[in-house]
C-alpha cells in the first residue's frame, strides 16, 4: 500500500491521519487542507512522533495540491463546515455537497482507482454526493459513522456494566444521529446477551444517550468530536488494507437490500481489499423492520434535498 490520502485536516483529519501513521498501515500519509499551513504543520508535528512511537510511514502535509494525492488507494474526506447559528439543514447540505463534491472530483482525477471514506457531514447525504460526483461503483464508495456510534454504545455500556468494553459486540443501523436503529438483540457481552445483563429501561436509556453522543460532546466542548471520529475512519483504512474482511456497521448503498432501494445508510458489510465486499441481511423483527423503514425515509427526504440542488450532471 503506497498512498493513503486524508482531505481535511481539521481535528478528524489530523486524527484520522495520526492513527494511520501510528498503525504503520502505509509508505506515505498526505494530510491535505485548504488553508495554507495547516496540514503542513500538523503532518510535521506527526512525522516528529514517529522515532518515539515506532512507525515508519512519513506524513506530508499540501494546502490545495492534490498533484501530491495521485495514486492514492483510499482516500479519507472528511472536509465540510460546521453547522453554524442562523444556518439552516439545507444551507448546510449545500455548502458541504459542494466542498465534498470539489474534492471528490479531484480526488478522482489523480487516483481514479482510490476506494473513498466519507466522513464529513451529514454523513448519509455527504457520502450519497460523494458517490455522485466520483461515479465509480457504490462498492468503492461508503461511509463511517456506524463504528462511531458502535463505539459510543460500547463504551457507555462497558461504563454501565463495569466490565471491558474489548468484550462488547453490538450493531447499529440506519442513519447517522437521531434516525439511528439501535439493535439490543444483537448485543452481546463476551457471548452473553445484553438483555441478560441490563433492563430494558437501562438499556434505553444508554440507546437515547448514543442517539445524542454528539450534541453531548458538541455541548461540552463547544465543537464536535475529534478522537472517535477519526479513529473510526482510521479502523475503516485498516481493515481495507490488511484485507480484513472485518464485519462493521458501515454508511452504505441499499440496492433492495433489507427491501431498501437508492438510500445511503448504516449496515453491516464485509470490508476488505475491494471496499463493500458484501452487504449482511439481519433478519429484522417487526419492530426493527419499521424502524430502519423510518430511518430510510428520513435520510431519503435529506437525499431528495441534495437532488433537487441540481449540483450533479446526470
Amino acid at each position: 500500500m503506497k498512498k493513503i490520502t486524508v482531505i481535511g485536516a481539521g481535528n478528524v483529519g489530523a486524527t484520522c491521519a495520526n492513527v494511520i501513521a501510528h498503525k504503520d498501515l502505509t509508505r506515505e500519509v498526505v494530510l491535505v487542507d485548504i488553508k495554507e499551513g495547516v496540514a503542513e504543520g500538523k503532518a510535521l508535528d506527526i512525522w516528529q512522533t514517529s522515532s518515539i512511537n515506532n512507525f515508519n510511514t512519513r506524513v506530508i502535509g499540501v494546502t490545495n495540491d492534490y498533484l501530491k494525492t495521485k495514486g492514492s488507494s483510499i482516500v479519507v474526506i472528511t472536509s465540510g463546515l460546521p453547522r453554524k447559528p442562523g444556518m439552516s439543514r439545507d444551507d448546510l447540505i449545500k455548502t458541504n455537497a459542494a466542498i465534498v463534491k470539489d474534492v471528490t472530483e479531484k480526488v478522482v482525477k489523480y487516483s481514479p482507482e482510490a476506494i473513498i471514506i466519507v466522513v464529513s457531514n451529514p454523513l448519509d447525504v455527504m457520502t450519497y454526493a460523494a458517490y455522485k460526483a466520483a461515479r465509480k461503483h457504490s462498492s468503492r464508495v461508503f461511509g463511517m459513522a456506524g463504528i462511531l456510534d458502535t463505539g459510543r454504545y460500547k463504551a457507555f455500556l462497558a461504563e454501565a456494566l463495569d466490565v471491558s468494553p474489548k468484550d462488547i459486540h453490538s450493531l447499529l443501523l440506519g442513519g447517522h444521529g437521531d434516525t439511528m436503529v439501535p439493535l439490543p438483540r444483537f448485543t452481546s457481552i463476551a457471548g452473553i446477551p445484553v438483555t441478560d445483563l441490563l433492563n430494558k429501561e437501562e438499556i434505553d436509556k444508554i440507546v437515547e444517550r448514543t442517539k445524542k453522543g454528539g450534541g453531548e460532546l458538541v455541548n461540552l466542548m463547544g465543537t464536535s468530536a475529534w478522537y472517535a471520529p477519526g479513529a473510526a475512519a482510521a479502523q475503516m483504512v485498516e481493515a481495507i488494507v490488511d484485507d480484513q474482511k472485518r464485519i462493521f456497521p458501515v454508511c452504505a448503498l441499499l440496492n433492495g437490500e433489507y427491501g431498501l432501494h437508492d438510500v445511503y445508510m448504516g449496515v453491516p458489510v464485509k470490508l476488505g481489499s475491494r471496499g463493500i465486499e458484501e452487504i449482511i441481511e439481519l433478519n429484522l423483527n417487526k419492530e426493527e423492520k419499521k424502524m430502519l423503514e423510518e430511518s430510510a425515509n428520513s435520510v431519503k427526504g435529506v437525499m431528495k434535498v441534495l437532488d433537487d440542488m441540481n449540483l450533479f450532471e446526470d
